[in-house]
């Protein structure tokens, strides 16, 4: 059985449907075996919900060492679903090749500092582009340049808003992220 370590910052949607692929058996000889979040959020409510640990480190210079100190060592996998703080490249190279994380555009374009949420989508409708999507990415200590895993596009319409691009966005993440695990762990 494969440990996987989720990490969150919000609702934990991503996390649920992690959670909710492995039950299914898409996500196959795997578990989450603990989920931490940088603040207070619902994605620890479900994780409760599942009777999956969980642990709260707030957000901070120290977040990282401390992080480090409750992954567990038999850690298959870190996913970072909807994680908002930026990890230390100490952190980032411990743990490289087992760290991925989703991000709601393609990669390279509109990746980087600040390149979070709504903040993608608008930059995505401001640069008049005519796809979007989602990127599942190895993290590495620059922000969103790891190698790509999987990605998936759509067409961006004339009638597209930055919400509904989220919406889409947030239904390929859904897609290609359990996929994206699978792929990583071998299965």
């Amino acid at each position: 059985m494969k440990n996987i370590v989720v990490l969150v910052s919000g609702s934990g949607t991503n996390l649920q449907r992690i959670i909710d692929t492995i039950e299914a058996g898409e996500i196959q000889n795997a578990k989450v075996s603990l989920v931490v979040a940088d603040r207070e959020c619902f994605g620890l409510e479900r994780a409760a919900n599942h009777n999956i640990k969980s642990i709260l480190i707030p957000r901070g210079k120290n977040f990282s060492s401390e992080l480090a100190k409750v992954i567990p060592q038999d850690t298959d996998l870190i996913v970072l679903a909807g994680f908002l703080s930026i990890l230390k490249p100490e952190f980032c190279e411990n743990w490289n090749g087992k760290i991925i994380n989703i991000h709601p555009a393609l990669l390279p374009k509109f990746g980087g500092k600040g390149m979070w949420g709504m903040n993608v989508h608008n930059a995505v409708i401001e640069a008049k582009e005519t796809e979007s999507g989602a990127t599942v990415h190895f993290v590495t200590p620059g922000i969103d340049e790891g190698a790509p895993i999987l990605q998936k596009s759509f067409e961006v319409t004339a009638e597209d808003t930055p919400e509904t691009l989220a919406q889409k966005v947030h239904q390929i993440e859904y897609e290609i992220f359990p996929l994206a695990i699978n792929k990583v762990l071998g299965n």
